[in-house]
């Protein structure tokens, strides 16, 4: 197995290929519908702080997992294979070769080619994520980043909150000379890349983020949870606190003469309470960035805390509805001899399959990723009934239509989802 830099750089190098593919098709697209002048340096920023919020979460969940030093539990992350994927995954994000190629001005990216890279990149350790995880951790990182980015007091300090991700990284793998080596000249070169940007220019990255996010509306049971985002996935943004740095406070209008002397005052309600700027954070390499944004927001969490959902939630009772239950025998009646039983069973029959796959399906059926209690679940198993079957017989034979012999293979309830097409 390869290790230490060498291992770095050959997974770096395949990030790079996959990089300059993407930058290929890209180069190679259609225009984007969105009118105005789009951002070329709008790529680096969203790699580095989606790759970091990604690392906040995989290292929650890896301590989480984690309860003993040895791994003398099959399944149990120890905490040397948490730090073995932080160095891995860090090495590969900060490889020189990468970062030199996403440093170039470039178009930004679709959701699917960097949903793309940063599965590479998750997969650079020893861990494996399925789709489905995968799904729900790049949404995660989406949201977190979004609201980053809503909050930002001034464009320019979208590099304060770059520059936060960049220091959580470095005290991950602070224990790897080598790649904390590689975290600094990053850093060196996002400094020397971006600080030369004039103000319109940052203004011009921020419209291109939030165009990025316009669509994504993924409701963050943490952000749930602290009351800063609402059931529809949009996030409640507060009218008070301090007012970015370099401006003044709201509220109150001076109106100047001809030779530009003030000659009055006047106030006006701002429909907020804002407060002085705070001072302004260090845009160097190491430094108090004075923002919070951009810091590690699992850090006091609970597992739990990092699941997200695309639907407002809706409670429900945990009594059966006893009308639905009826409704359910009859269709067991009208199909055969159907019984309906409050307990799964596992018989060969028929089979009624509401998720699209089988992960889905199985996946639901895990009572360790359930939230609500399945009590109330009715589950219909299909019977072989000789006299029924001979009497729907007789009854179908009445039929002048001459109906098409049933598919004695059939799975996942395609005859009942053919049967309710022909209705």
């Amino acid at each position: 197995m390869l290790n230490g830099k060498f291992a770095f750089d050959l997974q770096g190098a395949q990030l790079l290929l996959m990089l300059t593919s993407c930058t290929s098709l890209c180069l190679g697209a259609k225009p984007s519908l969105v009118s105005g002048k789009m951002s070329v340096r709008t790529l680096p920023l969203v790699f580095i702080n989606l790759g970091g919020e990604m690392i906040y979460i995989l290292d929650q969940r890896l301590r989480a997992s984690n309860t003993s030093d040895d791994n003398s539990e099959k399944g149990v992350w120890s905490e040397n294979d948490r730090k073995r994927v932080m160095n891995d995954i860090v090495g590969t994000m900060f490889s020189k070769a990468f970062i030199d190629e996403l440093l170039k001005p470039q178009q930004l990216y679709s959701h699917r080619t960097l949903k793309t890279v940063l599965t590479r990149l998750a997969h650079a350790s020893i861990m494996r994520l399925n789709p489905a995880s995968m799904e729900r951790l790049y949404e995660l990182m989406v949201m977190a980043f979004k609201y980053q980015v809503f909050l930002c007091p001034r464009p320019k300090d979208l590099l304060l909150i770059s520059y936060n991700h960049i220091d959580t990284i470095r005290e991950f793998v602070k224990d790897t000379p080598v790649v904390v080596n590689q975290v600094d000249e990053t850093h060196r070169k996002i400094i020397e890349v971006y600080s030369s940007l004039s103000e319109g220019e940052f203004q011009l990255l921020r419209q291109t983020l939030l165009i990025f996010f316009q669509d994504m509306h993924v409701r963050v049971s943490l952000f749930l949870k602290n009351q800063v985002q609402r059931p529809t996935g949009r996030f409640a943004l507060s009218t008070s606190g301090p007012v970015p740095h370099g401006i003044e406070v709201p509220g109150l209008i001076r109106t100047c003469n001809s030779k530009g002397r003030e000659v009055r005052r006047s106030e006006f309600p701002t429909g907020g309470s804002y407060s002085s700027p705070v001072r302004e954070g260090c845009f160097e390499l190491h430094g108090d960035r004075v923002t919070r944004l951009g810091r590690n927001m699992y850090t006091l969490s609970h597992p739990e805390e990092t699941r997200t959902s695309k639907a407002p939630s809706v409670k429900t009772s945990d009594a059966p509805n006893l009308l639905a239950k009826e409704e359910l025998n009859l269709l067991a009646r009208l199909m055969g001899s159907m019984k309906a039983e409050n307990k799964t069973k596992v018989e060969a029959g028929f089979q009624i399959n509401l998720f699209t796959t089988d992960q889905e399906e199985e996946e639901a059926g895990d009572p360790s990723g359930a939230e609500d209690s399945m009590s109330g679940v009715i589950n219909i198993q299909a019977m072989q009934d000789e006299q029924a079957a001979t009497e729907l017989a007789r009854i179908a034979g009445q039929f002048t239509e001459q109906e098409e012999p049933e598919n004695p293979y059939c799975n996942k309830g395609d005859d009942l989802l053919a049967m309710m097409d022909d209705l």
